[in-house]
Order: structure tokens, then sequence, then C-alpha cells
């Protein structure tokens, strides 16, 4: 299936049909933005009050009921339509956008948000949807709903790494026919990325950095967010991993002197949807930086991550 043609179709047509849909579109075009320098990487913001829902989202570690889940069918509005991806997920329009196309990629079932066994399904999707970035939020990293199995998606060429990635200073863990992983430390966040000509090589590179990557004792997996994109050009698969020790930074919340910021994927990936105005105006360099140095992963504990990679199964490039 020519999926792209089928996915605009469905965007153009919830845009035209549903009122929300429409209405968070048209505002979203009209969006206020501005970007910042963070080492090589250009960071967009975006004003946004809609991102307000997801921004102040409450995420426990109770797991969402059925009950109360936004993602399954029973508890849609009618209007919200779906296309069926396999016979594993069902793909939307996200009604409160970032990009000018936002995609929900949800479970068909209820179950819990969690990476493992998905990796195929998420480089597949990506293959399946070029002109797509397809990501995926941990449950304590920015998914609103932790307790329904989603991916999301949006334009590529919205999301800053995505350009910027190939142009970046890496790191090379490890590299063969198939490809390499290497790690980057000069976007203003650590981030470890993937790149092959197979699915094969992709998952190993990415089960094996997963697998070295800490799970701390209230959680099920790392915590981590994770861009995936596919390159018609070259005809070749590109993964971004972004470890975390943190889901929110201390200064979370609504008043003086805090922020309303809860980074996720698209934050990660260098596009920040920020839905209050003094603190769009706020953030600077400096902050921002600061920002992704309280909810990334310490250096020293990439280090640990870089060094067991060696010793396990392939060599280092010295940094």
């Amino acid at each position: 299936m020519d999926y792209t043609r089928v996915i605009n179709k469905l965007i153009a047509k919830q845009l035209r049909d549903w009122d929300l849909a429409g209405a968070n579109y048209a505002a979203l075009a009209g969006a206020v933005t501005r970007t910042v320098s963070l080492g090589e990487s250009t960071i967009t913001l975006q004003f946004n009050p809609e991102r307000r829902r997801s921004s102040a989202a409450l995420v426990g570690t109770r797991p969402q009921s059925r009950q109360d889940c936004f993602l399954c069918s029973e508890h849609q509005p009618p209007r919200q339509k779906a296309v069926l991806w396999g016979n594993r997920y069902k793909i939307q329009v996200n009604p409160y956008p970032i990009f000018s196309r936002h995609l929900t990629i949800a479970d068909l079932h209820h179950v819990p948000q969690q990476l493992a066994g998905r990796i195929g399904d998420m480089l597949q999707l990506a293959q399946s949807l070029p002109e797509f970035v397809v990501f995926y939020n941990g449950p304590r990293c920015g998914a609103s709903a932790p307790g329904h199995m989603h991916f999301q998606a949006g334009s590529r060429s919205e999301m800053p790494l995505c350009g910027e990635i190939d142009h970046a200073t890496t790191h090379l863990l490890a590299d063969g026919d198939e490809g390499f992983i290497g790690y980057v430390d000069t976007l203003g966040r650590g981030l470890f990325t993937i790149e092959t000509s197979t699915m094969r090589a992709a998952e190993r590179y990415a089960l094996r950095l997963l697998d070295l990557l800490p799970v701390k004792d209230d959680g099920a997996e790392p915590m981590v967010n994770v861009l995936c994109w596919w390159n018609k050009t070259d005809r070749s698969w590109h993964m971004a991993f972004f470890p975390r020790c943190k889901h929110r930074p201390a200064c979370y919340g609504e008043g003086p002197g805090r922020l309303l910021l809860s980074p996720a994927s698209t934050e990660m990936g260098g596009l920040w949807a920020v839905p209050v105005k003094e603190d769009y105006d706020r953030l600077t360099p400096e902050l921002m930086r600061s920002l992704y140095d309280e909810v990334c992963m310490s250096r020293n504990d990439l280090n640990h991550v870089i060094t067991g990679y060696s010793q396990r199964w392939e060599y280092v490039e010295p940094i």
C-alpha cells in the first residue's frame, strides 16, 4: 500500500470534517517560532498553547486503565478516523499537533507503552512513511498515555535533528558493511545514532544498545526517546536514541520561576512546543542546555555505556 498517499488523504479529510483538528492545524499554521543555537544544533522553539494538554498530563506510576484511555477506540470522538497498518496498529491524525502533519500510531489493543519487541515495527513504519520521522516516548520520557502502546510521527523536514545528524561529529562504536552505530556529543545533548542499509543490522545495534542502558528500580525498560526515519534516496534507516535520567526538570510547573515543559522525543529532536508565552520568551541557549543536562543521561554514565559496548561486542573510536 502507498501509505504516504493514503495518510495524506486521511489528513486532508480529517482537517475538513473534524472541527477540533481543523481549528488546531489552522492555529499551528500561524504559530510564532524562533530558533536558538546549541553547539552544532539549531533548536526551533514553537509557541503552541494547545500543547498544554500534553505538557501538563498527569503521568504517574499507576498504569493507565482502559476506562480512561483516549487512545482506545471506544473513547475517541466519532469523527476521529483511522487507517490500519498491518494487523497491529491504527494510524490517526493527532488533534493537538506540533507538525503540519502529525500522526499517532497506536496499538489496536490496550497494552503498556514498552519498546521491547517493537523495534522492527518502528523500522517498518518508517519505511512505510518515508516523508515522516517516527518517534517513541518511553512511559517516563514524555508519553502522555503510558498505559497504551503507541508511536507518533511528524513531517521529517520539520524535525531539526533529521537534517543535522549527517553532518554532526560522530564517534563510532561499531562499523560494518551494513552500517554503523555511533555517539554524538556536539548537539547540546548526548545521543546514539544508527545508520544501516538493512533492518537486521538496525535491530542488532538497537537491541545491543538497549541491553546496556540502565533500568531504574521502578521501571520496566531504560528511560529513552527514539527517533527513526527512512531515506528513500540511499535506501537506509536512521535511528537516534536519547538516554534519559529524569522525566521532567525540577523547575517543571506553572507560576513564577517555573516552566511548563516536559521534554519528549520532539524536544530531543530539536523542536520545542512551548504552551506558555512567558516560558517561550524566557528560553535561552544557556537555559535550554541546562534543561537537556538535567533530564538526559550524564556524560559519565554515557561513558559507561560506550565502554560496555566496546567490551562486549565491538570497538570504540577514541573520543
